[in-house]
C-alpha cells in the first residue's frame, strides 16, 4: 500500500486527514530524510498495521539503511521511555527523583544525525502523549539548530499519522460491530 492508497482508504469524513497527509508528504520545511523518518517513526508509534505498512512502503525507500534503522529505534525506545516518563510526572509520586534504570543506548547511537533523531523523538513522543519527553526532545532539537518550524512540522506529521490510524481503527471497529451495515 502506498500513501495514495492510504489516503483513498480514509472515509469521506476524514478528508482533512487525507489532504494533510499529502500536504505534509510534500512539505519542504524538513529535509527529505527528516520528513521520511518522521513519517516512519510516527507510523510505528501509531500502532496501526495499515498505516505502518503504507507509510513504510512510501517513506522507507527514501531513507538510507542506517536512517531507517534509526527511525525504527526511535519508535522503539520512545515507546518505552514515554510510558516511563509519563508515569514519573504524575503529581502523586516521587518517582521522578529516582534513576530510570532503563537501557536507552539508542538515544546515543542513532545511525543518523542527532538533529534528525531528536526531531523524530519529538514526533513519537507527541503520538505517545508524553509531554515531558516531547518538550525535552524539542528543546534539544532547537539547541542543535533546528528551527521552531521544523519541530512544528514533525509534530504536524505525528498528528496526521495518528489521526489516520485512529480513523482506520474506528472504521475497522465499526465494520466488526455492525457487520450487516456493510452489506
Amino acid at each position: 500500500m502506498s500513501l495514495e492508497k492510504l489516503r483513498d482508504a480514509l472515509p469521506r469524513y476524514a478528508r482533512d486527514v487525507a489532504h494533510n497527509l499529502a500536504a505534509l508528504a510534500a512539505d519542504r520545511t524538513l529535509s527529505e530524510q527528516q520528513r521520511a523518518g518522521a513519517f516512519v517513526a510516527a507510523a510505528l508509534a501509531a500502532r496501526n498495521a495499515v498505516v505502518s505498512a503504507a507509510l513504510l512502503a512510501e517513506f522507507a525507500p527514501r531513507l538510507s539503511a542506517p536512517a531507517l534503522e534509526a527511525a525504527k529505534a526511535c519508535a522503539a525506545v520512545m515507546a518505552m521511555t514515554n510510558v516511563y516518563y509519563r508515569f514519573t510526572q504524575r503529581p502523586s509520586n516521587d518517582y521522578d527523583k529516582l534513576p530510570a534504570r532503563l537501557r536507552m543506548n539508542a538515544l546515543g547511537c542513532t545511525g543518523t544525525g542527532k538533529q534528525d533523531f531528536e526531531l523524530w523523538s519529538v514526533a513519537v513522543s507527541a503520538v505517545n502523549g508524553c509531554g515531558v519527553c516531547a518538550d525535552g526532545h524539542a528543546r534539544t532539537a532547537r539547541d542543535l539548530g533546528l528551527a521552531p518550524e521544523a519541530v512544528q512540522t514533525a509534530v504536524r506529521i505525528a498528528a496526521v499519522v495518528q489521526a489516520a490510524a485512529t480513523v482506520l481503527d474506528a472504521e475497522a471497529a465499526s465494520a466488526s460491530a455492525f457487520p450487516l451495515a456493510a452489506e
